[in-house]
């Protein structure tokens, strides 16, 4: 893992413009938040999020997260049927901003076409320059 601006960005996840997080297990992949984005809305109070067995789509919405700051749309980074949903970030949305990388991942999600999806994505090297351009555009 390294900091960006204070950010942390860790090695061998994919990451979206929409601020998610994408890491492949095997044949599935678990979805989260970016620590950019959990330190962009700070407290997160409310995460609504689908029901496994749902379709996400790429680039589409799928839940919403709030916080004292915002609402904002949560944007699947990968199109593919949700196969678990993180029910402990619906009970205690904190896990968002306490842990975005570990206990506050949000779907697993069995892709449709991952990867030629995974094309569209940030691997880590280009992820570490765009969170350099993000932060220096604040």
């Amino acid at each position: 893992m390294v900091q960006v601006e204070g950010y942390d960005v860790p090695e061998g996840l994919y990451y979206s413009k929409d601020f998610e997080w994408v890491k492949v297990e095997g044949d599935k992949v678990r979805i989260g938040l970016t620590d950019y984005a959990q330190k962009s809305l700070r407290e997160i109070v409310y995460a609504e999020l689908p029901s496994a067995g749902g379709e996400v789509k790429q680039n589409d919405p799928y839940g919403t997260v709030e916080s004292v700051k915002a609402v904002s749309d949560l944007i699947a980074p990968i199109s593919g049927t949700i196969e678990e949903v993180n029910a402990e970030v619906s009970s205690k949305p904190e896990l968002l901003n306490e842990a975005p990388f570990v206990n506050g991942w949000v779907l697993v999600v069995k892709p449709a076409n991952l990867q030629a999806e995974l094309a569209n994505l940030m691997d880590f090297d280009a992820a570490v320059e765009w969170h350099k351009a993000q932060a220096q555009s604040k």
